[in-house]
């Protein structure tokens, strides 16, 4: 399949799992209308990439750099560095304790380990075999939920109650982290490179749409879904906390006392397989930025890449249950997309050639919109948390999404600033 895939396999990550399993054990069904939401956004935000890499045929920083300047540049790249980096450690914390729980030995031993294979991996280029391996192993997984769910079908009543848009008390952050699943800022950069290095131009839209459609829509789509109706079903109102063991224990019907042990090879397949696309991201786009090639060929990104491996390793050293700090390093992602997102809807408005079809950018303004919200909501929360004491983290996402609106807002007065001066070019919109 194409590129949209790539985008899925990291979506489909050990973080995803952890964000669904935290609104279907906190509130049981009442987050489903997030979680359908999700897939259509996601998708959204993958099209809304592919049209602009598919238009300009170069990565979104060269795009930037040439439409925009240096400034904008650094700032993007900036962004995604930050929320990579950070999902990087706690994506490695996550399968340092899986590890542990399977196989023993020090969860930590683990992280330095993974780290070491990671980079000798990706620098040497014989990864794949591992990830292709990690992604049969998580669809196995997700068939195991899909049979789970036939099995064991969802209470109706409840689900339909959940498609209607509230967030219960407390449910800011953990709402924030499934959207952030879907709709992501080291999904949208990445995109315009993967769909490059396909080859595909403007003539190729019609198939990247269709990728989008098959990866995010329908894969992804089923994914969640399937993961979060029978957690939500099996222990939604139980009041368990949201750990793998508990989690677990959803797929009880069908893999009986395996239960446990088949969650956590899951758990360490789609953190295998989201690695491999995650270390990338900051290498990727600081060597484009600086004028590397883009490949292990260059002597300067193979160290960059190699390095960013194995600093991952200090992510098994943080402590506290994964599956909370995952959902909170989605939060932090989704806090660091609308900027992404408004930087892409500028350049294809900036960018000579069709315009988007008006549906697209309708869909991407309601994107846009409803994950702004969507994180000024998850911040507020978090913000509101520091009343009660000062703590670094919190202070850092605060200040991080600060900085981020700002630049969005100052990126919205250019384009409106554009069209009431008549600089832009008029183009008719794409059918």
């Amino acid at each position: 399949m194409g590129p949209a895939w790539l985008a899925g396999a990291i979506a489909a990550g050990p973080a995803t799992i952890s964000a669904l399993v935290a609104a279907g054990v906190g509130y049981g069904y009442d987050l489903l209308w997030v979680v359908v939401l999700s897939a259509p956004a996601g998708f959204v935000s993958v099209l809304l990439a592919a049209r602009l890499g598919t238009l300009t045929e170069q990565g979104i920083v060269r795009t930037v750099e040439e439409r925009l300047g240096r400034w904008w540049t650094w700032l993007l790249v900036l962004d995604a560095v930050v929320v990579a980096g950070i999902a990087q450690l706690l994506i490695m914390k996550g399968l340092a304790d899986v590890s542990a729980s399977l196989f023993g030995f020090d969860a930590r031993l683990w992280g330095v380990l993974w780290a070491v294979v990671l980079a000798i991996g990706l620098a040497g280029g014989g990864y794949r075999v591992a990830e292709l391996g990690a992604k049969a192993v998580v669809s196995g997984v997700v068939l195991v939920f899909v049979a789970t769910l036939v099995v064991v079908p969802p209470d109706v009543g409840g689900a339909a109650a959940g498609l209607v848009p509230t967030t219960p008390p407390g449910a800011a952050v953990t709402v924030a982290g499934v959207l952030g699943g879907a709709v992501h800022i080291t999904l949208i950069t990445m995109h315009t490179y993967t769909t490059r290095a396909r080859g595909w131009s403007a003539d190729d839209y019609d198939l990247a749409r269709f990728d989008a459609g098959a990866s995010m829509l329908v894969a992804f789509g089923l994914y969640s879904l399937a993961i979060f109706l029978v957690v939500a079903g099996a222990l939604g109102g139980q009041n368990v906390p949201p750990e793998a063991a508990a989690a677990a224990k959803a797929l009880a019907p069908v893999a009986g006392p395996a239960a446990e042990t088949l969650f956590l090879v899951g758990i360490l397949g789609a953190a295998v397989s989201t690695l491999g696309g995650n270390t990338i991201v900051p290498p990727f786009l600081v060597a484009d930025t600086l004028g590397w090639e883009l490949s292990v060929s260059d002597d300067r990104y193979r160290a960059l890449l190699a390095g960013t491996a194995l600093v991952s390793a200090a992510g098994a050293f943080v402590g506290g249950n994964f599956i909370p700090l995952l959902v909170q390093a989605l939060a932090l992602g989704l806090a660091g997309t609308p900027f992404a997102l408004a930087l892409v809807l500028f350049l294809l408005y900036e960018t000579p050639g069709p315009l988007p079809s008006r549906l697209l950018t309708a869909a991407g303004v309601i994107l846009l919109g409803v994950t702004s919200v969507t994180a000024a909501n998850s911040v507020r929360s978090t913000a509101m948390g520091l009343r009660e004491g000062f703590a670094l983290v919190p202070a850092f996402v605060v200040a991080f999404a600060t900085v981020l609106g700002i630049a969005t807002v100052a990126l919205l007065g250019l384009f409106v600033r554009e069209l009431v001066t008549g600089d832009r070019t008029a183009r008719q919109p794409a059918d």
